[in-house]
């Protein structure tokens, strides 16, 4: 294919991209910005095939085949409480092309033999650094994903002096960086070789130390570095598409954490260096004097019967359950009897960015109803009743007023303000990072126990006799 076509349906391709970003940065416009992203990346496979690196269209057709048929199948059965765990898999799928692609690269003769001098500097620190940044993203998704499964323990690993054994690794990669330049290729393979043991080291080592309540912003944050694996395996192939296709998504993911960091009021370095929700135990607060309400779904039905204005504040645990279409049937319900019913999102709730949005748009609840923490906090005293389904972490009122808690000075939804809150849950479990939370023991706070969607449908059928 001609270069210049090449070079304009990569300037296409990027603006479509650009396109995309923008419209995935508002409910209204997201599927509009998923079609943008579609288009584009079907546009740069279609270029990257008909390029003149490909060689063998009968290999790649084969590996075109397979990679189809796996991410059909995943897009079928993946249902939309397992797409956290989806999406830090699909990061460590980035994070480890990069690594194939960098020692693919590096033990190339015919790449190696097209650079010299300063050039040939250059291109093996790209090497590197891509490897390097792969081999974090690929071990630390694992670990997320692991995580997010369930199949590793959400408590953070605080191992004894974990913050010298990063230091530690960091200048072991420097060290080894240099050693790696020093000796050329193909010399340089051993150096190569043990950095990427310890990059991945690395990125075990820091996530396990991340506790359950930091995991969106990881989910994020471990985006962000697919995004620059991508970037430096860009600069190895000398592929613009690829370079600034990496930079967007590393930039975005990192803007991305950096928006969550502050809306859970912790700096990124803390988050990264974990022990987040490392102390469960119960505070003061929820233990003296405290009593829990507990209420039936018919009670609940009533009370939101005799309400005028509603928050509902879903969570996790509404996911989990599949509860969000019962939940628009009853906002239907009750809208439809002219009450005020409205939905406060944390930009935390679920297990990654976005979680509780997309559920709602799934039920098809309208957006002009769904508020952000910022935009609805100062309502709740106006508020008659507030549903919270499935949420912990995110109402937990010891955030403010228990500067011993492991989540002080998290901005929470303040929902014990209303004059009701009533509180969906299977148990009197503490939350994703393990803080008791002594919003259960208010005064003005009820208990539904059970599953969530068992809960809701009995609400939804005493509401509708």
């Amino acid at each position: 294919m001609n270069q210049g076509i090449v070079a304009v349906s990569y300037l296409g391709a990027i603006i479509l991209f650009i396109l995309s970003l923008g419209g995935l940065s508002n409910q209204e416009t997201s599927r509009r910005g998923n079609v943008y992203g579609m288009v584009g990346m079907g546009l740069a496979i279609a270029v990257t095939i008909l390029g003149s690196q490909v060689t063998s269209y009968s290999v790649l057709a084969v590996a075109m085949a397979a990679g189809a048929v796996i991410g059909a199948v995943l897009a079928a059965r993946v249902e939309m409480t397992a797409m956290p765990e989806l999406v830090a898999c699909l990061h460590s799928f980035v994070g480890l092309a990069a690594v194939l692609v960098g020692y693919a690269n590096y033990l190339d003769p015919h790449v190696q033999s097209q650079f010299s001098g300063v050039e040939l500097a250059i291109h093996e620190i790209e090497t590197y650094l891509g490897i390097l940044i792969g081999a974090v993203t690929f071990t630390g998704s694992i670990i997320a994903f692991g995580k997010l499964r369930g199949s590793i323990r959400s408590a953070p690993l605080l191992l004894p002096a974990r913050h010298w054994l990063n230091l530690a690794a960091l200048l072991v990669c420097i060290w080894l960086g240099h050693e790696f330049m020093e000796a050329g290729s193909p010399a340089g393979l051993t150096a190569l070789i043990i950095m990427t043991v310890v990059a991945s080291l690395f990125g075990i080592h820091m996530v396990m130390a991340i506790g359950g309540a930091d995991m969106p912003v990881v989910v994020s944050m471990l985006n962000s570095y697919s995004g620059w694996a991508a970037a430096a395996t860009g600069f190895m192939l000398s592929n613009n598409l690829l370079i600034v296709t990496g930079a967007l998504v590393g930039s975005s993911g990192a803007i991305l954490s950096y928006i969550m960091c502050r809306a859970m009021n912790r700096k990124f370095i803390a988050v990264i260096a974990g022990g987040f929700g490392t102390s469960g135990g119960t505070s003061a607060a929820s233990t003296e004097g405290g009593e829990v309400v507990a209420v039936s779904a018919e009670e609940t039905a009533e009370l939101l019967r005799d309400a005028k204005s509603i928050v509902i504040v879903p969570g996790y645990g509404m996911a989990v359950a599949q509860a969000q279409h019962t939940i628009y049937e009853i906002t239907r319900l009750l809208r439809g009897k002219g009450k005020k019913v409205r939905f406060a999102i944390h930009p935390v709730a679920g297990r990654m960015p976005g979680h509780m949005n997309v559920l709602l748009a799934e039920a098809k609840v309208p957006y002009d109803i769904v508020l952000e923490m910022d935009e609805i906090n100062e309502d709740f005293p106006t508020t008659d009743v507030v549903l919270v389904i499935g949420a912990n972490d995110i109402v937990n009122p010891a955030a403010l007023e228990d500067p011993g808690s492991p989540i002080a000075g998290m901005p929470v939804l303040q929902v014990w303000n209303a004059r009701t809150a009533i509180v969906l849950k299977r148990s009197m479990a503490t939350g994703y990072a393990g803080v008791d939370n002594p919003l259960f023991y208010k005064e003005n706070t009820r208990m539904l126990f059970g599953d969530a969607k068992q809960s809701v449908d009995a609400v939804l059928k005493s509401l509708a006799e």
